[in-house]
């Protein structure tokens, strides 16, 4: 067994500080919060992207593009599960949303820990001459990836149609 260096202990030990922290940081944006529509357009955008551009990379493996697609699929439906359980409020100070919480801290921690854990794998073949793997060399990295854009993404789209519905009902007045 190999001796472990100075910098893997250090990551070993710093490994759960730094998702701890990540963990808060989601955390503290999954609370009431108001409702800005250029965020909402970003968020579709990002999210989006995250499907479609590892999606015009894996026409040539097409169980990554089945997991990458099936992640999205399962993102998307817990994403209206989710809009089904937001609170929306209409207040003289503006419009506000409080996202449920547990869910996506939930989504948002599942790529979090497949990246850290790619990064697990990098340092660990580190000066064998191993290539880095890319981000869509890797079915399960496909499928949190999926499954987070799909989620967020349908999110941010809900909340744009909310916004919408409510733009609608003021005209019509």
């Amino acid at each position: 067994m190999q001796e472990l260096s100075i910098t893997t202990l250090a990551l070993l030990v710093l490994t759960p500080l730094l998702v701890w922290r990540v963990y808060n940081r989601i955390k503290a944006r999954m609370v009431r919060q108001r409702s800005i529509v250029s965020r909402h357009y970003t968020g579709v955008l990002v999210f989006g992207a995250m499907i479609l551009v590892p999606l015009a990379q894996l026409f040539d493996r097409p169980t990554h593009l089945a997991a990458l697609l099936a992640g999205a699929a399962f993102g998307l439906g817990w994403g209206h599960y989710a809009l089904k359980r937001t609170r929306f409020e209409d207040t003289a100070q503006g419009y506000y949303f409080t996202p449920p919480a547990q869910l996506g801290i939930l989504f948002a921690m599942i790529l979090v820990a497949r990246i850290l854990y790619l990064g697990v794998e990098i340092y660990a073949n580190q000066g064998k001459g191993i290539p880095a793997p890319k981000l869509t060399d890797d079915m399960l990295t496909m499928l949190c990836v999926g499954l987070t854009a799909g989620y967020f993404g349908r999110y941010s789209a809900g909340l744009l149609l909310w916004r919408r519905k409510l733009r609608k009902a003021i005209d019509a007045e």
